[in-house]
C-alpha cells in the first residue's frame, strides 16, 4: 500500500473497464463511424462550449484525432446492445501532485438518466484513485447538465477560469473528487 507522500511513477492511461452495464475500452481508429454515430446529436452538445461537435467534420478534427493522438481515450459500450454509446478519457496527469483529469465525457441521449454516466464515472474514479489522490473535472461554465452529474457524485465546484482547447478560449468551471467524496 502506498503512503499519502510516496508518488506512483505512472497510471495505465488506457485500461478496459468493465461494470454491470458498460464496457470501457480504448479508442482506436475504426471506432469512427460508431462513435461518431452516438455523438451525432445535436441535443448532446447544446450545452457544450463546442456546441457543433455533432457535426461529422467538427467532431473528427475537434473531437476524435485529438482523442486519438491523446493515448487515453476510451470508447464506452453498452454491454447488453454491444453499442459504442459514448466516450471519455483521462489527461493532465501529475504524478508530483498525484493529479488527474477526467473529461471530453459524453454519452448517447437515450443513456442520459439510467445509470450509465454514474457507472462510467465509477469505473474511471476507482481505477485513477489507484494512482491519484484528486481527479480534476473540467466542464463547461454553462453546461449544468453535467455540471449537476458530477455534483450527484460528490464533485466540489473549486473555480471558475478560462481554458484553451483547441485554439479556442472557453469559459469552464474546474470540479475536484477525492476519494472519500466519491458517491457513485
Amino acid at each position: 500500500m502506498m503512503s499519502e507522500n510516496q508518488v506512483q511513477p505512472s497510471i495505465d492511461l488506457q485500461p478496459v473497464l468493465e461494470g454491470e452495464k458498460l464496457l470501457v475500452r480504448p479508442l482506436r481508429a475504426d471506432d469512427l463511424d460508431a462513435l461518431h454515430a452516438a455523438a451525432s446529436d445535436p441535443l448532446i452538445w447544446e450545452q457544450h462550449p463546442s456546441p457543433l461537435r455533432y457535426q461529422r467534420a467538427v467532431f473528427e478534427s475537434e473531437f476524435f484525432q485529438g482523442a486519438l493522438a491523446s493515448g487515453s481515450a476510451f470508447v464506452v459500450i453498452d454491454k447488453s446492445a454491444g453499442k459504442i454509446i459514448g466516450s471519455s478519457r483521462y489527461y493532465d496527469w501529475d504524478p508530483q501532485k498525484r493529479e488527474i483529469a477526467i473529461g471530453f465525457t459524453f454519452l448517447a441521449r437515450c443513456h442520459w438518466g439510467d445509470g450509465s454516466n454514474r457507472e462510467l464515472k465509477r469505473l474511471m474514479l476507482e481505477h485513477a484513485f489507484r494512482s491519484a489522490g484528486l481527479v480534476w473535472l473540467h466542464i463547461g461554465r454553462t453546461n449544468w447538465r453535467s455540471r449537476k452529474a458530477v455534483e450527484k457524485i460528490g464533485a466540489r465546484l473549486s473555480h471558475e477560469s478560462a481554458k484553451e482547447l483547441y485554439g479556442v478560449v472557453h469559459e469552464y468551471a474546474f470540479y475536484f473528487i477525492r476519494p472519500e467524496m466519491q458517491r457513485c
